[in-house]
């Protein structure tokens, strides 16, 4: 999009052949938003999120991985 800057923020390759990019993007305007960029094959799905929807998301699927019981000890964060 034009204008604004973005910044890699991680690279996850995912089950099935996914591949999920995050990315800090600062619009023209100064507002920072998180880029979640998911390639399944030939399809793309690219979605803008603000910093209160990022925290609660990654709140929620920290504590869904953490209730499954399956993560090892060096995953952990």
């Amino acid at each position: 999009m034009s204008g604004e800057t973005t910044t890699l923020v991680a690279e996850l390759a995912a089950p099935f052949g996914q591949e999920i990019l995050l990315q800090d993007v600062e619009m023209v305007d100064g507002v920072k938003m998180m880029r979640v960029r998911i390639r399944e094959r030939s399809r793309f799905t690219v979605f803008d999120i603000d910093p209160a929807t990022a925290k609660a998301w990654g709140h929620a699927m920290s504590s869904w991985a953490e209730s499954t019981g399956t993560l090892e000890d060096s995953q952990n964060d």
